[in-house]
């Protein structure tokens, strides 16, 4: 089995639509007709979650009619969030079959299909000719890839000369062994966690200029916080990651936590330019 193969088996639930679609039946949603905020709790698996993609957001310059490919986009949480916000025309893909499929549905029954579609495919075989969009983001999926620069070249190759390259990674900032399972892996065999440096020198030699770069552990720290409060005190009926994540989840969930917390690993936002 391949290091893709492996990633897509790890984020494979089986039941995923089923799972969300009663989740939100039950907590009083419309599930014919959603809004990206009824779907903001479960939509988007990186630290910070909605309040992340939302400063991310604002960094990447976005405006109406903007074509952005949105690589490793999950359920399509921030996908939806960008184009809903700023008009944008947003083409998300990942590795995971059952990603895809789901982010498909809940796009639908948000009414923005014409906006916003995903496909399945790999980072590192973009299925795009080249420079057919004006921004390229990656949340959370670096972790999983070892080959960086072929990843960082292949997204370069299809963005336009100018275009703005946004990515917010978890990265190993201080020496020291990562705990395991992990959200992205339950052991090292499929995570790639590397260095903010390592991100710098890999962008610089795949054709993008850096242009500013944020730690935002404090803001996913205070979100972590205040979503243990949350939960401690709603009925539970809207499923949350751990229902999602499946085997081990608060255990991987507070190794991550924890791992950020002691200065271990950050969440770290990288903004470049291709040139």
């Amino acid at each position: 089995m391949s290091t893709e193969e492996k990633v897509a088996k790890h984020y494979t639930h089986g039941s995923l639509e089923t799972t969300i679609l009663a989740g939100l039946a039950a907590s009083g949603k419309d599930v014919d007709h959603l809004s990206i905020d009824d779907l903001a709790g479960i939509d988007e698996f990186h630290l910070g979650r909605r309040e992340a993609t939302r400063e991310f957001s604002r960094d990447l310059g976005l405006i109406d009619g903007m074509r952005l490919i949105d690589i490793g986009s999950g359920l399509g949480g921030p996908a939806r969030y960008m184009a809903s916000t700023y008009g944008c025309v947003v083409t998300g893909i990942d590795l995971t079959e059952e990603f895809v499929d789901v982010a498909k549905v809940l796009t639908e029954r948000c009414g923005m299909a014409m906006q916003v579609s995903f496909r399945q495919a790999s980072a590192l075989a973009l299925p795009f000719a080249d420079e057919s969009f004006e921004r390229a983001t990656l949340i959370h999926v670096g972790m999983n890839i070892e080959d960086k620069a072929a990843l960082f070249a292949e997204i370069r190759r299809v963005l336009r000369r100018g275009g703005v390259f946004g990515l917010y990674e978890i990265m190993q900032v201080r020496d020291g062994t990562l705990p395991y399972p992990m959200p992205w892996a339950m052991t090292p065999e499929t995570s790639f966690v590397r260095s903010p440096e390592t991100y710098r020198r890999l962008l610089d030699e795949a054709g993008f200029s850096l242009e500013s770069e944020q730690d935002r552990s404090a803001l996913a720290i205070r979100l972590a916080q205040e979503m243990r409060a949350s939960a401690a005190n709603n009925s539970g009926q809207t499923p949350g990651l751990g229902a999602l994540m499946g085997e081990r989840a608060a255990e991987r969930v507070g190794n991550v936590g924890m791992s950020v917390g002691n200065g271990l690993l950050a969440p770290i936002e990288m903004i470049a330019k291709a040139v």
